[in-house]
């Protein structure tokens, strides 16, 4: 076995080699990061059905949105990326939402707020002016802020998140941006 004089080895050869391993720890954290925050489903399976209550009491369950178009979008009122994007969505519903497709009738937005302030949700549901129906407070406790029923469902770790359902309840689409639903929908509509 080599050895330096001074019985040193491992730290002759960290000096030798400490950027190649800085380099493959940051590696191994970023891709550790990115298999962590994948979304849970994906396009081609089928969205898990679920119920809940909406933010005026009355009941809701996905199932009861087949045959339409819907975006399951996870945000919170305390997320500024959510609530950058939440103009976009206001555009889009004001557009298809009583549009005919080629294969369903109808665009849903399905809110599911990641929240621990219902005050807080409900104000910025207010000022975003989130003018459809489907408002839902996935409700968390103080201690595991992504705990709530149908966050831990669809394996939710970050906001905003987002599912594009087809009127089969098939995901077709995972976090996409706006634009690229606006696409996918003008593509649909009946001619």
């Amino acid at each position: 076995m080599l050895r330096s004089p001074n019985g040193a080895l491992f730290f002759t050869m960290f000096k030798r080699y400490r950027w190649w391993l800085v380099v493959l720890v940051l590696a191994g954290v970023l891709i550790g990061r990115y298999l962590y925050f994948l979304p849970k489903y994906t396009n081609g399976r089928v969205a898990p059905a679920f119920e809940a209550v909406l933010r005026d009491g009355s009941p809701f369950a996905l199932q009861d949105l087949r045959g339409s178009y819907v975006l399951l979008d996870f945000w919170g009122s305390w997320c500024g990326p959510c609530r950058v994007q939440n103009p976009a969505w206001v555009a889009m519903y004001q557009e298809f939402s009583s549009q005919t497709f080629a294969d369903g009738r109808g665009f849903h937005i399905v809110n599911v707020g990641v929240e621990r302030d219902s005050a807080r949700w409900l104000q910025a549901i207010a000022q975003d002016r989130l003018g459809w129906p489907h408002h839902i407070m996935d409700a968390t406790s103080s201690l595991r802020f992504f705990n709530g029923g149908i966050a831990e469902l669809y394996g939710i770790k970050q906001v905003p998140t987002s599912y594009l359902i087809d009127p089969q309840g098939q995901i077709i689409g995972v976090d996409m941006s706006p634009e690229m639903v606006q696409r996918l929908l003008r593509q649909r509509l009946s001619k």
